[in-house]
């Protein structure tokens, strides 16, 4: 990816089953004193107050491990005169740390009631993906065609230092929450924010098969119902409990709008100690 949140692309085409053709169907002491002077013992990190900083022990943290099980739930819809075509995705996945990264997703995609498996490896910076009986594919994990379908969590870490000061921090209890987020408004008004971008790129492969369909949608019509982004964080340990990103936008059709939306949630399992290759016999 970028690292950049998407729900795979099966889910695009599932959500949108229905809509292309009938576009109306909606869609983280001593005691005794010293006679000689001493070296004192070296001062205790102080507590991370920024956003800068809690990323910055989250990202040290999560690296201390060989590798993470993460769980990725995700949902897409679109919904048009209080009718909608959603579909929804699961997975497992198991990510190695280091430069040499390397990941393995297992997981299903659910629309209409039929289920479709989904299996993707990254290994030596090229994506690997089969879905249900289809042959496997392969790219550049770097190319957008690929990088869409591939979910890594460790992704938002690289995500929210690329937002900068618009990261909210709070810490509660035991947990410490990171956030940000934008208002409602026309997305003219707001396309330059990161996370706005970021959702953007998530809408477009569905403008693009609305357009397909004969809705033009044009993007100075589209309004941000909403985009919001969180990492959530264990305040003891700084590693990276929960992510989510949720997104809505209105796209104009017929006098009306469709509403699309997406939510994932990604949760940490805990530590991998395995390792990820890619299958024997493959590209």
């Amino acid at each position: 990816m970028r690292r950049t949140f998407a729900v795979p692309a099966m889910l695009l085409a599932a959500a949108l089953t229905g809509c292309a053709g009938a576009a109306d169907e909606g869609k983280p002491a001593g005691s005794a004193q010293p006679t000689a002077p001493s070296r004192q013992a070296a001062p205790a990190d102080p507590e991370p107050r920024t956003a800068a900083e809690f990323l910055a022990r989250a990202e040290e943290a999560m690296a201390g491990q060989k590798g993470w099980t993460f769980t990725v739930k995700g949902r897409e819809g679109l919904v048009l005169r209080g009718q909608e075509n959603a579909a929804t995705y699961t997975a497992t996945v198991r990510r190695t740390t280091g430069d040499a990264w390397a990941l393995h997703s297992t997981g299903s995609t659910l629309s209409k009631g039929v289920s479709k498996p989904e299996e993707i490896y990254v290994a030596d910076g090229t994506a690997y993906v089969k879905k249900g009986s289809d042959a496997w594919e392969h790219g550049a994990v770097t190319d957008p065609e690929f990088a869409d379908r591939v979910e890594d969590p460790l992704a938002a870490l690289d995500a929210f230092q690329g937002y900068g000061d618009n990261v909210t921090p709070a810490r509660t209890g035991r947990q410490v929450e990171l956030r940000v987020r934008t208002t409602a408004g026309p997305l003219t008004g707001v396309r330059d924010q990161d996370v706005v971008q970021k959702a953007v790129r998530e809408l477009a492969p569905t403008l693009r098969q609305l357009r397909a369909a004969g809705i033009a949608a044009p993007e100075s019509e589209i309004a941000v119902g909403g985009v919001e982004e969180t990492l959530v964080l264990d305040a003891a340990t700084y590693r990276i409990t929960t992510h989510t990103f949720k997104c809505t936008f209105l796209i104009p059709y017929d006098g009306q709008r469709i509403r699309y939306e997406q939510d994932l949630t990604e949760r940490t399992l805990g530590t991998y100690d395995g390792t990820v290759a890619k299958p024997e016999g493959l590209g």
